[in-house]
């Protein structure tokens, strides 16, 4: 496993800790729950695109986010990337095996934000009104 900062790059034994939630827990749960990942994999999960296709699909996302967030869910072995040869080189993403094991949890937290956003947004409200008269 490759532990990167900003300076060096070394490989670094995958932990082997079951007891508790591990750093390395922490770190996938924060890998695959930023909202760039969720909304490239559950555009995803519909199938392959191309990388300016995901742009599209998704709105606000820029390039460098894109890319980085592509970067670590392959690192991850979620989703895998496949060069297109042709006159203009071309990249697809896909979900892989691993990755598609997310299409109902990711499926069911999209359905809940769609359906309670409003609620949400209500409840901002109220408390913004009474944090304001306090």
């Amino acid at each position: 496993m490759l532990n990167t900062d900003e300076k060096t790059t070394r490989l670094v034994e995958p932990p082997t800790d079951t007891h508790g939630i591990s750093s390395s827990s922490r770190l996938l749960l924060d890998q695959i729950t930023d909202k760039w990942s969720v909304l490239i994999l559950t555009t995803l999960c519909e199938g392959p695109l191309r990388f300016n296709e995901i742009r599209r699909r998704i709105d606000g996302i820029s390039q460098k986010a894109l890319t980085s967030s592509l970067r670590r869910l392959e690192r991850s072995g979620i989703l895998s990337r496949r060069v297109i040869p042709s006159s203009q080189i071309a990249v697809e993403y896909s979900i892989t095996a691993l990755g598609r094991t997310l299409d109902e949890p990711f499926r069911a937290l999209f359905d809940w934000t769609i359906n309670n956003s409003s609620k949400v947004l209500q409840a901002q409200f109220e408390f913004d009104k009474r944090a304001i008269e306090d």
